[in-house]
C-alpha cells in the first residue's frame, strides 16, 4: 500500500498527464499540495500577482504546446480572483485543471460562517466543463482521472476540482497500482474521424463546387493540421479565411489566404462569404467575430458543410447541409485521400478575392501614412510589424488596438499568433505572454495592448521579472477608454474614460524591468532592438492617438444580429 497526503496524492496523479506546468499565488491552506509540488521534479510552479492570471497562463500553455497546466487558488477570495481569469479559458475551448481548496469538511458544504467561506463548486460551474468536491482523499486518482476525461472530451475546456484542507493535508491509503493508469485507459486517445455517408456526400459536394471556400478555426490547430488544410486549399484552388482563434493556421502571404480574423479580415474574405458556392468549416463556432446584423457571413444561400467536434456547435448559428462530428484534422486527411486533382474551378475568382484584398490593404497604408502628432495607431501598429522579429510570438491585447494588430502583425508560421475572441478579456496579454514565453523559452514575445488593457494585469511585470521571462510590452497610449470615449461622444456625453497622467515606462522600471517611451513610428524599431537586447521584461509606453478603425462600423453591427426579432426591438 502507498500512504499519501492528499496533497501528494494529487501531484501523483497528475504525472500520466505529463503536467509540467503550475500557476497560482501561495496560500496557508494550499501547504501540504505546495510541498508535494515543492518534492516533484517534473512539476514548475510560477507564483502569480493576482489569481485571475493563472488561468490565463495555463490557457497560453495549451495554446502553445496542447499540454495542460494547473491553476491553484486558496480559498475565499483566491478562488474568487481564479474565477476572474477562467473566462479566457471557458470561451475560447482551452483546457486547464483548475484547484481551489476550502474550509475543512466538518464546516463547508454547508458552510458554517467562518471566515472566507465560499461554495466555490457553484461559483465555478458556469465557467467549468465539470467540477467536484473531493469529500474523501481515496477518490483523488479517480477523480483526477475524471477531470482529464471531461477536459479533453469532444471540445475541450477547463475542469475544476475542490479538495477541503483536511482532505489535502491528512494521510490516505492507496494501492500500489492506483496511480499507474494511462490515459488511454480512461479517457479517448482518439480524435474522431468522419463517418463515411459523411465523407462521401462531402466530397460530392466539393467536386461539384466551382467557387468552394474555407475556413478555419482554432479547431485546425488544436488537431495540428494546419499542413494539411494548406494542402487541402491548393487541391481545390479555394482561398481560406481563418476566424480568430484560427489566426495563424496559414501565412498572411500565402495564395490561398484573402483575411484573418473573420470581421477584421476585411472586404475579400466578406466578398468570398457571399460569392461561394460551397463553404467548408473546419473547427469553427462561428462566433460573434463570425458575424454581423443578418447573421454568420456565411449566408444562408450558401451552402456550408461544418466539421467540428463540439455537436453544438453544428448548425447554430450557421444553418449547415452538412454536419461532421469529427476532428478537423481526420477529415481534413480523408478528403485530401478521396480527391483526385481534376477540377473544374473558377480559377479567376481567387485572383478577384486577392485583389481586393490587396486593396483594402493600400487604404489602410494611407492611414499609416498619416504624419500626425501624436501618431497614429495605424502608423504605431505597422511599425511594430515591421521591427518584430520573425520568430517572435505575439500576443494581440485590447479592444480596439487589437484591431489594428490584426492587420499589421504579420503571421508567418503556427502558433505564434494568439488573441482572445471568446470573452474578449481586457489585460489577459501579459499574463498570456509571459506562459508563452516559459513555455518556448529562447523565442521572443511580444504583448501588443491598450493602456486601458495594460492597466488590468500590469502588476504581473514583477512576475515576468521573478520569473525571468523576458517579454515585451507594447503599450498603445492614447490615454483614453478609446473606443467608449468615442461611443459615448456620439450620444453627446462623456463620463469616466480618461486615463491620462500615466508613465508605463516609469511603472516598468518600478518593477525592475526594461521602460522606454516612444512618440513616432521611425522609434518603434530601436526601441523594440533595445527591449529585446536587455534580457529584462520591457515595457514600449508608443504615444498614439485614438482613430477608429476601418472595420468599427461592422464589428459594431454584429451586436444587432438577432435583435430585431426581438418584441419591442
Amino acid at each position: 500500500m502507498l500512504r499519501l497526503t492528499g496533497g501528494q496524492a494529487l501531484v501523483r496523479a497528475w504525472r500520466a498527464e505529463a503536467i509540467g506546468e503550475c500557476f497560482g499565488i501561495v496560500g496557508g491552506k494550499m501547504a501540504p499540495l505546495l510541498q508535494a509540488i515543492a518534492d516533484e521534479p517534473a512539476l514548475r510552479f510560477h507564483g502569480v500577482r493576482h489569481e485571475a492570471a493563472a488561468p490565463m497562463m495555463a490557457s497560453a500553455v495549451w495554446r502553445a504546446t496542447g499540454r495542460m497546466a494547473v491553476a491553484l487558488a486558496e480559498m475565499g477570495p483566491g478562488a474568487l480572483n481564479l474565477a476572474a481569469g477562467l473566462g479566457v479559458a471557458a470561451n475560447n475551448r482551452l483546457p486547464l485543471l483548475a484547484l481551489t481548496t476550502n474550509q475543512h469538511r466538518a464546516a463547508s458544504y454547508p458552510h458554517s460562517g467562518m471566515f472566507m467561506d465560499l461554495d466555490t463548486l457553484a461559483v465555478m460551474r458556469p465557467l467549468v466543463k465539470w467540477n467536484a468536491s473531493v469529500q474523501d482523499g481515496r477518490r483523488i486518482p479517480q477523480l483526477v482521472r475524471s477531470a482529464f476525461r471531461h477536459a479533453l472530451a469532444g471540445a475541450p475546456g477547463p475542469v475544476h476540482l475542490d479538495v477541503p484542507h483536511d482532505v489535502l493535508s491528512s494521510h490516505w491509503d492507496f494501492a500500489d497500482d492506483a496511480f499507474e493508469a494511462v490515459p488511454a485507459s480512461y479517457r479517448s486517445m482518439g480524435t474522431g474521424a468522419p463517418r463515411a455517408a459523411d465523407l462521401a456526400a462531402t466530397l460530392e459536394r466539393l467536386r461539384g463546387a466551382r467557387r468552394p471556400l474555407i475556413v478555419a478555426g482554432g479547431g485546425v490547430l488544436a488537431s495540428g493540421a494546419e499542413a494539411a488544410l494548406q494542402a487541402l486549399a491548393q487541391r481545390l484552388h479555394a482561398p481560406v479565411v481563418t476566424t480568430q482563434m484560427g489566426l495563424d493556421v496559414l501565412a498572411g502571404d500565402s495564395p490561398w489566404c484573402i483575411g484573418q480574423g473573420g470581421l477584421l479580415a476585411g472586404p475579400a474574405a466578406l466578398l468570398a462569404c457571399h460569392e461561394a458556392d460551397l463553404a467548408i468549416a473546419f473547427g469553427c463556432r462561428f462566433s460573434s467575430w463570425f458575424w454581423d446584423e443578418h447573421g454568420p457571413l456565411v449566408r444562408a444561400h450558401t451552402p456550408l458543410v461544418s466539421v467540428n467536434v463540439d455537436a453544438a456547435a453544428l448548425g447554430e448559428p450557421a444553418p449547415q447541409v452538412l454536419g461532421l462530428l469529427a476532428d478537423a484534422g481526420e477529415t481534413l486527411a480523408a478528403l485530401l485521400a478521396g480527391l483526385d486533382g481534376h477540377r473544374a474551378v473558377d480559377t479567376g475568382w481567387l485572383g478577384t478575392l486577392q485583389a481586393r484584398r490587396a486593396e483594402h490593404r493600400a487604404a489602410l497604408d494611407t492611414l499609416a501614412d498619416t504624419v500626425a502628432d501624436p501618431m497614429h495607431p495605424a502608423a504605431l501598429a505597422r511599425a511594430v510589424g515591421q521591427a518584430l522579429p520573425r520568430d517572435a510570438r505575439v500576443v494581440y491585447d485590447g479592444g480596439h488596438t487589437s484591431f489594428w494588430s490584426h492587420d499589421y502583425t504579420p503571421v508567418l508560421a503556427p502558433r505564434t499568433r494568439f488573441h482572445e475572441p471568446g470573452m474578449s478579456q481586457l489585460g489577459f496579454g501579459l499574463p498570456y505572454a509571459i506562459a508563452l514565453q516559459l513555455a518556448c523559452p529562447g523565442q521572443p514575445v511580444v504583448n501588443i495592448t491598450g493602456d486601458g488593457s495594460f492597466g488590468f494585469t500590469l502588476q504581473e511585470l514583477d512576475t515576468a521579472r521573478r520569473l525571468g521571462t523576458p517579454v515585451v510590452t507594447i503599450v498603445h497610449h492614447n490615454a483614453a477608454w478609446g473606443i467608449i470615449r468615442a461611443g459615448q461622444r456620439r450620444s453627446g456625453f462623456e463620463l469616466g474614460t480618461a486615463l491620462e497622467g500615466t508613465d508605463h515606462a516609469a511603472i516598468a522600471r518600478g518593477f525592475g524591468c526594461h521602460g522606454e517611451t516612444v512618440t513616432r513610428p521611425e522609434q518603434v524599431a530601436g526601441a523594440l532592438q533595445r527591449a529585446l537586447q536587455s534580457g529584462l521584461p520591457s515595457v514600449i509606453d508608443a504615444i498614439t492617438t485614438f482613430e477608429p478603425h476601418p472595420a468599427s462600423a461592422a464589428f459594431a453591427s454584429m451586436n444587432r444580429y438577432g435583435f430585431d426579432a426581438l418584441p419591442g426591438a
